[in-house]
């Protein structure tokens, strides 16, 4: 549930960590030095992105590729909250346009294939960017891409109709005007207030769609409701199998751009990890990902003949979700105490073991561990302390009775959310059930059905605590309004605080990326202080794939160009 080849700063994916590991947080795990200087040493050394870059003329001309998701989506329209997730946007990356891409450095350019020219502007007093469509560019129903998609886009996110529901307004809210150029294919974009990151917006997740399809609450809602109905991209939909849960999609003879080198792409949906891995070792699958807390998969992955394993360092980020508006969490304090109860360490260090990658705690929900702009806020509440965890809940009047706490009669009773289909969560929560419990709190651990997990619990506020990953882009800050600020449809936690609110306004609407980078942190000290989220770690990005496999792997930060992906034997 995903470069800011996007205006949405994060994509939410199923939660997946957690090896077996028994014990609970009595005894804190913290790493040693050494552990430390040697994690230190391990991210420093992995790299930014990993995918066998392969020439196009030497990449072999057809091909069916066979790749897998998590989670099967019923809403494809990726503005909307329920199409915020990464295996969507993966599917819809070679379909739909990205006016933007960015490069592994996450530096950012022009799409060509769909803009000649784009330029940003501050002389007037106001951030303009003027945006030139390519005259070849055109929707599969053949109309053209104009500016009116881009209209459609901004009215539909901005926040001020409640009847649509985007996953983000995040910068939308900021545009003044979208306007009409010299021509239809030039689109004039004025910003009522400056946003930096305006070169994530009409990219990825969302991706463009057409205004059609847009333009209306309804249309939102409905035209790309378990179909997608117009595309612009090198390939089309051959077809959409609701029964197996599968997407294939082949080269679109009316695709202006480079020729994609494949002849088709089949995505099929594999819900569990160990399912994923054991169809790439039968051959059935030509590439798969190694999520956390699976190093049985890993080994197995491994052992595949004529295997390559990519692993890139990712603006991708695991934590657990703490509801704010949840019977028993409403007050901070109490959230607070169940920050302190929860040993990252322990959770970080038996996620991450045997998976080849750097055993270090997140301290940031801004920053990842290897960005320039990272520092260390989570301070006291990052760090595992049980005695202040009980003292809070003491002091806010749950008081042990037995073996857990009780308060006007009341147990101290949370649920722990997870997909039942993934037993990695299951596991994680076993270890915060038994960190919990040494401070009076009963924890449950709640499975429910994979395919509902967003949208009937996360996006609903149907759970106390849950783990998931966000899946992030190459501009970091779009996550501050997105997930943090009071209102917004991604703030899953249902978090409020006019404070934050405030911090989060000057940190997106500064444009000195030195300055932007201070306001930031800054806001990230007080979402630690709110609890609205407790970061685990910088998520793995480790893809196992066929050695032939060229121009596909581990990513980073770098878009992905479908015309390009193909084998070299």
């Amino acid at each position: 549930m995903k470069v800011r080849y996007r205006a949405a700063a994060g994509i939410a994916v199923l939660a997946m960590a957690a090896a077996a590991c028994g014990g609970g947080g009595g005894e804190a795990k913290k790493p040693s030095a050494e552990q430390s200087q040697q994690a230190q040493q391990q991210m420093s050394q992995t790299p930014g992105i990993s995918i066998n870059p392969v020439a196009y003329e030497q990449v072999k001309d057809g091909g069916t590729l066979t790749l897998s998701v998590g989670q099967w989506p019923s809403q494809w329209n990726g503005n909307h909250v329920d199409g915020n997730q990464r295996d969507t946007a993966d599917m819809l990356d070679s379909l739909m346009p990205q006016l933007m891409v960015a490069d592994s450095e996450a530096n950012f350019k022009a799409n060509p294939d769909y803009l000649t020219d784009v330029k940003m502007d501050l002389s007037s007093g106001k951030q303009v960017v003027t945006y030139t469509l390519s005259d070849k560019a055109q929707w599969s129903d053949g109309t053209p891409i104009t500016w009116k998609d881009l209209e459609a886009a901004w009215k539909a996110n901005s926040g001020k109709d409640k009847k649509f529901k985007p996953a983000s307004t995040d910068g939308w809210d900021r545009i003044e005007s979208v306007t009409k150029g010299d021509s239809d294919k030039v689109a004039i974009v004025t910003y009522g207030k400056n946003y930096p990151d305006w070169q994530g917006q009409f990219s990825r997740s969302p991706h463009l769609y057409p205004a059609s399809h847009m333009e209306t609450p309804e249309k939102y809602e409905k035209d790309y409701l378990q179909k997608i109905p117009v595309t612009a991209g090198p390939f089309k939909v051959e077809s959409i199998n609701e029964g197996t849960k599968t997407l294939t999609v082949v080269r679109d003879d009316k695709w202006w751009g480079r020729k994609a080198k494949l002849d088709k792409v089949i995505y099929r949906t594999i819900e569990t990890p160990a399912a994923q891995v054991n169809a790439f070792a039968n051959g059935e699958l030509d590439a798969v990902e190694i999520p956390p807390g699976s190093p049985a998969d890993l080994k197995r992955a491994k052992e595949v003949p004529n295997v390559d394993v990519r692993k890139a360092l990712s603006p991708n980020w695991r934590h657990i979700t703490v509801n704010n508006q949840s019977q028993f969490l409403k007050d901070k304090s109490v959230r607070q105490a169940v920050a302190y109860a929860i040993n990252r360490d322990v959770i970080t260090q038996s996620d991450l073991k045997d998976m080849d990658w750097p055993l270090q705690t997140l301290g940031n929900h801004v920053f990842m561990n290897n960005h320039k702009a990272y520092v260390d806020n989570s301070g006291d509440l990052g760090k595992y302390n049980l005695p202040k965890a009980k003292e809070l809940l003491d002091a806010a009047g749950w008081k042990l009775e037995g073996d857990v706490r009780k308060k006007d009669g009341k147990e101290f009773s949370l649920n722990f959310v997870v997909p039942a289909g993934l037993p990695y969560a299951k596991t994680e929560g076993e270890l915060t059930q038994a960190m919990l419990k040494e401070a009076g709190i009963k924890l449950t651990i709640r499975p429910v059905p994979d395919d509902k997990f967003f949208t009937d619990f996360i996006i609903k506020g149907d759970f106390d605590l849950v783990p998931f990953s966000w899946i992030g882009t190459p501009l970091p800050m779009g996550g501050l309004p997105q997930i943090y600020k009071s209102g917004s449809e991604s703030n899953f936690p249902k978090g409020s605080d006019p404070a934050l609110d405030a911090a989060i306004d000057a940190a997106v609407g500064e444009m000195d990326p030195t300055k932007a980078a201070e306001l930031a942190n800054a806001a990230d000290k007080l979402i630690w202080d709110q609890v609205h989220t407790i970061p685990l770690y910088q998520r793995p990005d480790i893809q196992a794939t066929k050695k032939t496999l060229a121009n596909y792997g581990a990513f980073g930060y770098q878009a992905r160009d479908y015309t390009a992906i193909g084998f070299t034997g």
